[in-house]
């Protein structure tokens, strides 16, 4: 069935796909996403890829430096940021009253009887380590379409990767959310470091000097794996702030998904997924058009979207031989797009983005009736 699909990955500064750009998946070239809340760039690497663009790099430098050689690692999702002071009521939830998206955290590994809001003061400065969430979530129940042995995998995920994650995948509208600063694989405070050689953003564990300074003044330790121990207590996540103005850099990586397969390779454990992609099958007959799996970084109180990154599957079929959509394949990406919208993610003119040089991934008005 994988062999029937095609992937794009395309990125925005919110849910609505017209305001993303194509990625160029393994280019050492950035794409740059602005809003009212962050200035960002990015890099996608994905290993053995065979998607769009076509004739897009199959592989990245970046996989062949360490700790991804070792680790084998399938994809990264390396991001550089600098959050803005808000000016004024910018938030959601400030100007329309609107309740946070996802529940407030478990504070059973919290040292202290504060509440959520009494910790809402350590934002002032910028995003609280309660409040940067990075994470997948979906526009429409997928709790029929889990595969078997989901809840086994789930088990482990949380237990092995990352503890701090949660959610509700048997939602109406399920999402899975972890905390930014235990979530990463890496963070550096600081600009980091841009070298096409290695594949375009990297950084280590660690910070610039200032940034290094910041990390020991709070007690968080230098390596990735005490950082991310660390961070899963309350008190840590009050202490840490991801300050406006300020910039960091983030990545995501790990040797668990695979895009070629399109399959879940845990510890002991190999979940298929072509045929449970986005809880919508893939069906031989009458096939949906497209699929999507999506990355957000998003503020957890405020419910305010800092940037999505969406992995679309479509049909070979609907993509013509220079990478472009095909009339069926517009219409697919619009439907997700109003799946999204209907679903409350994003409101006509919410978009404040700045695009980057790089292809509109949204269906043009004139292309599809």
């Amino acid at each position: 069935m994988a062999e029937k699909y095609i992937i794009r990955v395309t990125a925005g500064s919110d849910y609505n796909i017209d305001n993303h750009t194509v990625v160029p998946v393994n280019s050492p070239e950035t794409i740059k996403i602005n809003n009212d809340f962050v200035d960002a760039e990015i890099n996608v690497r994905v290993k053995d890829y065979r998607g769009l663009p076509r004739n897009s790099p199959t592989t990245s430098p970046y996989f062949s430096l360490e700790p991804h050689a070792t680790n084998d690692d399938q994809y990264s999702l390396a991001i550089r940021f600098t959050p803005k002071r808000p000016t004024g009521s910018q938030t959601k939830a400030a100007s329309s009253g609107a309740a946070p998206a996802v529940p407030s955290e478990d504070n059973s590994n919290s040292k202290d009887n504060s509440t959520d809001a009494d910790k809402s003061t350590l934002s002032e400065n910028g995003i609280s380590g309660h409040d940067l969430q990075f994470g997948n979530d979906f526009d429409h129940p997928i709790r029929d379409r889990l595969p078997p042995g989901f809840s086994y995998a789930m088990n482990i995920v949380k237990w092995w990767i990352d503890p701090g994650l949660d959610g509700d995948p048997y939602a109406d509208m399920p999402y899975l959310y972890g905390p930014g600063l235990s979530s990463f694989n890496s963070i550096h405070v600081g600009a980091g470091e841009h070298d096409p050689e290695k594949g375009g953003l990297f950084f280590d564990e660690g910070g610039d000097g200032a940034g290094l300074e910041a990390r020991q003044a709070i007690g968080a330790p230098d390596d990735a794996k005490g950082r991310k121990k660390w961070a899963l207590n309350t008190d840590s996540k009050d202490k840490w702030v991801f300050e406006y103005d300020k910039t960091y850099c983030v990545d995501f990586f790990n040797p668990y998904l695979n895009f070629n397969d399109f399959s879940l390779r845990l510890p002991g454990f190999t979940l298929p997924i072509i045929n449970h992609w986005d809880g919508q099958g893939l069906r031989s007959q009458q096939p949906k058009r497209s699929h999507t799996l999506r990355y957000v970084l998003r503020n957890r109180t405020t419910a305010d979207t800092y940037l999505v990154i969406l992995f679309t599957l479509y049909l070979k079929e609907d993509v013509n031989e220079d990478g472009s959509l095909k009339p069926a394949a517009l219409q697919a990406t619009r439907e997700d797009r109003d799946m999204a919208k209907d679903a409350g993610k994003f409101t006509d003119g919410d978009s404040t983005e700045t695009k980057a040089d790089s292809t509109d991934a949204g269906a043009n008005d004139d292309d599809v009736d």
